[in-house]
């Protein structure tokens, strides 16, 4: 489920990031975003159910190329088929079912510059990674680290020196402006959002 603030093109690595020599985290741009999960092989004539992961299966068709597995192998879409719970893809170089055996369960990435633009008010789950979370009175809570998906709205998670884990919900009455480019986001803390401070002691 999508929210106004993000599109969940991207669900993967995109939540962590690495610990610096001082404990923090360091965010950066992802290389490449999921798009699907190979499942299983389909027929005999090199078609293979994937499970789809981006908000644009759209652009899944014959001649793309993607990146299968960790270690981003280069395949390109040789055709592209809807079934009801995903797509039916063939790949060059993939003639046959035999051939698919060894990529069963193999995610399919795309690279982050290939990625749609969006529209204004829009996110990747990447791009909200590190930033910077202020409230509207001044008052600097931390970074966001992860992305949670829940029924209703996403929950930001906010890792804050002093309050320790903030949740709060992606809504426009606590989510005032999100500044990619500055990496920083300004929000309203409703009643009870904010947890009881971590006692120093």
């Amino acid at each position: 489920m999508t929210s106004r603030r993000y599109r969940a093109n991207t669900r993967r690595k995109a939540n962590e990031g690495k610990p610096s020599e001082s404990g923090s985290a360091v965010f950066r741009e992802p290389d490449f975003v999921l798009v699907g999960m190979v499942r299983r092989p389909h027929g005999l004539r090199g078609e293979v159910q994937v499970s789809i992961e981006t908000d644009f299966p759209e652009r899944l068709q014959p001649g793309v190329k993607l990146f299968l597995g960790e270690g981003h192998t280069p395949v390109t879409i040789r055709s592209a088929r809807a079934i009801d719970n995903g797509l039916l893809l063939s790949f060059e170089n993939f003639p046959d079912r035999e051939s698919l055996a060894h990529i069963r369960n193999a995610p399919l990435f795309s690279r982050v510059e290939d990625s749609p633009p969006l529209p204004p008010g829009q996110y990747y789950r990447y791009q909200l990674m590190g930033l910077t979370v202020s409230t509207d009175t001044g008052e600097e809570l931390g970074l966001l680290t992860q992305v949670l998906e829940t029924g209703a709205n996403d929950v930001y998670v906010v890792r804050s020196p002093v309050h320790g884990e903030v949740l709060l919900p992606a809504i426009d009455d606590v989510v005032l402006e999100v500044d990619i480019a500055a990496k920083r986001m300004r929000v309203h803390l409703l009643p009870g959002l904010l947890p009881e401070a971590k006692d120093g002691g």
